[in-house]
């Protein structure tokens, strides 16, 4: 059975850090495309990060870049959250494209969610003084 479990989130103050990850069971992460989503209270699902196979490029959202980073180590998956704010307030998912719609592909990012397969359940990060 193909699962993805995050873990990680919790509360933080703004301007500090929080490391997400999410443990996949079934498959490996390298040989695939996989992303973090969040959604903020009362807004719409967004993607934030990909990270493609095999190359293992990185994107990102404008509003993370250059504050988050994305991983990714066989069955593990990171993202790295660094100078939080409120607006980053939200339930991140992690997701897996496994049946190999080259999610990650393209020249458009974010994007919706079409090509995943496979999501976790959440984590909830909240950043607030």
């Amino acid at each position: 059975q193909l699962q993805l479990v995050e873990s990680g989130g919790g509360l933080v103050q703004p301007g500090g850090s929080l490391r997400l990850s999410c443990a996949a069971s079934g498959f490996n992460m390298d040989y695939h495309d996989v992303a973090w989503f969040r959604q903020a209270p009362g807004k719409e699902r967004e993607g934030i990060s990909c990270i493609d196979n095999p190359v293992g490029t990185a994107r990102y959202a404008n509003a993370v870049k250059g504050r988050f980073t994305i991983s990714r180590a066989h069955r593990t998956m990171y993202l790295q959250m660094n100078n939080l704010k409120p607006e980053d307030t939200a339930v991140y998912y992690c997701a897996a494209d496994v049946n190999y719609s080259d999610y990650c592909g393209g020249s458009d990012y974010p994007k919706s969610a079409n090509g995943i397969d496979v999501w976790g359940r959440g984590t909830l990060v909240t950043v607030s003084s």
